[in-house]
Order: C-alpha cells, then sequence, then structure tokens
C-alpha cells in the first residue's frame, strides 16, 4: 500500500543530526573550519600549479583538477549543510534539492573517473618513464579531463531525474544532510526496486570498475619499483604514489559504504556520517596530503612566497 501525494515538488527537510542538537552545534564550528581549510589549501594548490613552470607537468595538471572539483564539491552542499546545521528551519526547496543532487552526482562520479586517471599517469611515469612525456601529452591531458568531467555529467544527466521522477509526499522529511540519491529513495512513497538497480549497476561501473583499475595499475607499479636497484629511486617512485593511493582510499572507501548497499539496508546514522566524510573531511585532507608528502609542491609553495615577498618590497 503506497501513500498517495498531492503535491511531489513541495519542500524537503533534512533532519541531519536533529535529535542530536548538541552535536549540530559542535559539528557546525568542526564543518566551517575544514570547510574554510579547504577552500584555502585547494585554492592554493591551483594557484601554484597554475604559477610555477615547474608543476606545468600532467600529475600537477591533473591534481589541480582535482583540487577545483574538490572546492566544487563541498561548496556544492557544505553551505546548505551549515544553514541547516545552526538554524532552526531544516527546509529546502525542491529546486534547490534538484540542483543539489544535479551538482553532487556530477562531480562525485567525476572524482572516481579523475582518480583513475591520475592512477594511470602515475602508471605510466614509473613504468613507461622514457616515453612519459610522448604518451602523456598535453593534448591527451585535456582529452582525460574532458573525459572524467564529461562522465560525471552524463552520470549525473542520467541518475538525477530518475531519483526525481519518482513521487514524493508533502514536507518530505529526508534523513540525511544531503540530498542524494540513496536518501531521497528513502522517502519515495514508489516501488524503488528498478532505481536501485540502477543505482547498484551504476556503482559497479563508476566505483568499483575503477577501483579495480587502480589497484591493477598500482600493482604494476610496485613490480616495477622494486626491480629499481637504487633505494632512493624506489623511495621516490613510491612517494609519488602513497599520496593518490590514500586519496583513493579515503574518497572510495566512505563512496562505496554508501552506494553499494541496498534501500533496506542503509543505516541512517552510518550513512550520515560516511556522507559527511567524504564530502567535508576527505577535500580538506587531499591538498594537506599532496603539500605534505611532496617535496616539488613544497618547493612551489616556497618559490611562490619569496616571489611574492619580493613583489611586495620592490
Amino acid at each position: 500500500m503506497f501513500t498517495i501525494c498531492n503535491d511531489s515538488h513541495s519542500d524537503f527537510i533534512l533532519l541531519g543530526f536533529s535529535d542530536k542538537p548538541y552535536l549540530e552545534k559542535i559539528l557546525f564550528w568542526v564543518i566551517l573550519i575544514f570547510y574554510c581549510l579547504t577552500t584555502a589549501g585547494n585554492t592554493v594548490i591551483i594557484l601554484v600549479s597554475f604559477k610555477d613552470p615547474r608543476l606545468h607537468i600532467p600529475m600537477y595538471y591533473f591534481l589541480s583538477n582535482l583540487s577545483l572539483l574538490d572546492l566544487c564539491f563541498t561548496s556544492s552542499c557544505v553551505p546548505q549543510m551549515l544553514v541547516n546545521f545552526w538554524a532552526p528551519e531544516r527546509t529546502i526547496s525542491y529546486i534547490g534539492c534538484a540542483i543539489q543532487l544535479y551538482v553532487f552526482l556530477w562531480l562525485g562520479t567525476t572524482e572516481c573517473v579523475l582518480l583513475v586517471v591520475m592512477a594511470v599517469d602515475r602508471y605510466v611515469a614509473v613504468c613507461h618513464p622514457l616515453q612519459y612525456t610522448t604518451i602523456m601529452h598535453p593534448k591527451l591531458c585535456l582529452q582525460l579531463a574532458i573525459l572524467a568531467w564529461g562522465t560525471g555529467l552524463i552520470q549525473s544527466l542520467i541518475q538525477s531525474p530518475a531519483t526525481l521522477q519518482l513521487p514524493f509526499c508533502s514536507h518530505q522529511r529526508v534523513d540525511d544532510i544531503v540530498c542524494e540519491v540513496p536518501a531521497l529513495i528513502q522517502v519515495s512513497s514508489a516501488d524503488t526496486n528498478s532505481i536501485e538497480i540502477q543505482i547498484f549497476i551504476a556503482s559497479i561501473v563508476l566505483l568499483v570498475v575503477p577501483l579495480v583499475i587502480i589497484l591493477s595499475s598500482y600493482g604494476a607499479i610496485a613490480k616495477a619499483v622494486l626491480r629499481i636497484k637504487s633505494i632512493a629511486g624506489q623511495k621516490k617512485a613510491f612517494g609519488t604514489c602513497t599520496s593518490h593511493l590514500l586519496v583513493v582510499s579515503l574518497f572510495y572507501g566512505t563512496v562505496t559504504a554508501v552506494y553499494l548497499q541496498p534501500k533496506s539496508h542503509y543505516a541512517h546514522e552510518q550513512g550520515k556520517f560516511l556522507t559527511l566524510f567524504y564530502t567535508v573531511v576527505t577535500p580538506t585532507l587531499n591538498p594537506l596530503i599532496y603539500t605534505l608528502r611532496n617535496k616539488e609542491v613544497k618547493g612551489a609553495l616556497i618559490r611562490l612566497r619569496k616571489k611574492t615577498w619580493d613583489i611586495r618590497n620592490n
């Protein structure tokens, strides 16, 4: 027996952690700090990658794409999240929820593909160093970036309308912190088996397959690095890859936990914290991981700071 709905286009209520108001006040300040760090850290990486000629190589081109992606990703949901955690009103309009869903899916899928592209770049750099500049030429890098962003857009244009076409009752209470697919299908009054199958297939294609490619790439990289006789050479090769592997682990570990479980097993409390992690924590950690573990980025930051200081003093 399904509930009859008179208006599927009315406002949604994002419940968040409304049953724990004290937690929401703490999370407000924590998320605000993380958002400021995300904005500052990723902006610095984009600026440094653009300004420093030594970083005009494929690795940092894709890294700046990831930083831009993280900036947009967090900005698509964190401001609304902060408003909901602080203000008594937790509503988001149907149009606002739809826009958030489209952007959220677009950028989330793009990151899945972009991380694969970055893994392939590292594979070519380590396993085929002599042909690296020939293979990873600027035109191919641009095409791979367009592929990542384009794949995300196509997935969003397919999945978002299918989700929004589900019937939602008036003043639907979404037990989540953002408008994302698993939470929205929870409040639909219709049979969602078909869309759950669609989500599962999309997750296999866009989450599991990319993860297999990434792990396969790093398996080949590990074999190639172990053949290097120089210990210093091994450390340098591993150093350029461990940062990316850490980012992959943080992102895929949380996203797969949310999107690969069926609706009936969707744990609301667990799902909220996982969503919080990959929308707030991971984008903040990405620039820190790449700068703290990367001598070239740290060197570029020092050169940029010196250049800025010289300009101010002249």
